[in-house]
């Protein structure tokens, strides 16, 4: 990791030094058939995989003497009756980290009395990593880039199933000058951050839990940029795994309502507004 941890909380720093030391000891220990197998189902739904189990394993043996309550994927809720609360997703891009496919992630919130105030992300692949405070500058900026016509636009994949979703990710992808899939919500969250893609979508599927999103929620817009929801709910700390969004990151609050208003409105044309409520495993 780089030195951009250094004024993190201690308890955030140490979730993040043992995801990046486990995961990559998992990957150099295990084959990748061993290490995408199934082997739990997560307190989010979704079934745990061996390397989610061994990164997330490591990551709550570090946060054992630092006595904060702890939300993560897999393990969910684990109350220790602090004011303090870390948001953590272990190991964003399972599949990817799996595969042998270098895009995964470690991403962490300080919630303090119910509200975010520090975020940390780690490219774990990497170990290139992005800290924010709300109430300190960062030392990366968006694109500022305030129209969806010509952006750089990330997306998860597109349901294509699902005629509401479905829609709504065409909409979008047909405005954008450039679409990527990298399965990380996490990193992708990190990139746009920084300035180096325009805008993150999921595409009306209400895919993503409180652990892909608070991360964002910090770092996004102190750069410069928004966090929101395509049907507009608030992104809030609660403890309850089964709650999904539809999060879209943006470079401008511009860009992040032109990006909800096309996803919406194409979904709705489509003729559905319910989306789905079950999240695909890696993401």
């Amino acid at each position: 990791m780089t030195a951009a941890h250094e004024n993190a909380h201690p308890a955030l720093a140490a979730a993040a030094g043992a995801a990046l030391s486990a995961y990559r000891e998992a990957r150099a220990a295990h084959s990748r058939e061993a290490l995408a197998e199934t082997v739990a189902q997560g307190a989010d739904g979704t079934p745990t995989m061996r390397i989610d189990r061994l990164v997330e394993d490591a990551v709550l043996r570090a946060l054992d003497a630092h006595h904060v309550n702890v939300l993560s994927e897999e393990s969910g809720w684990l109350d220790e009756g602090s004011e303090i609360s870390l948001v953590i997703d272990p190991l964003d891009g399972s599949a990817n980290g799996a595969a042998g496919v270098p895009l995964t992630a470690f991403a962490g919130a300080v919630s303090v009395a119910g509200e975010f105030t520090e975020a940390f992300t780690v490219w774990l692949d990497t170990g290139r990593s992005w800290w924010a405070h709300r109430d300190r500058p960062v030392p990366y900026r968006t694109s500022g880039r305030r129209e969806l016509v010509g952006s750089a636009l990330s997306m998860l994949r597109p349901h294509t199933a699902e005629p509401g979703p479905a829609a709504a990710w065409w909409a979008a992808a047909s405005r954008a000058h450039r679409v990527r899939i990298l399965s990380t919500t996490c990193l992708e969250a990190a990139l746009v951050a920084e300035g180096a893609t325009d805008a993150f979508a999921d595409a009306c599927s209400d895919t993503h839990r409180l652990v892909d999103l608070a991360a964002a929620a910090v770092m996004v817009p102190a750069a410069g940029g928004a966090v929101l929801d395509t049907r507009g709910r608030l992104l809030t700390f609660d403890t309850d795994l089964t709650r999904r969004w539809s999060g879209v990151v943006a470079a401008t609050p511009e860009l992040g309502a032109e990006l909800v208003s096309v996803l919406a409105e194409a979904e709705d044309a489509a003729g559905t507004g319910a989306g789905s409520s079950t999240a695909p495993p890696g993401l």
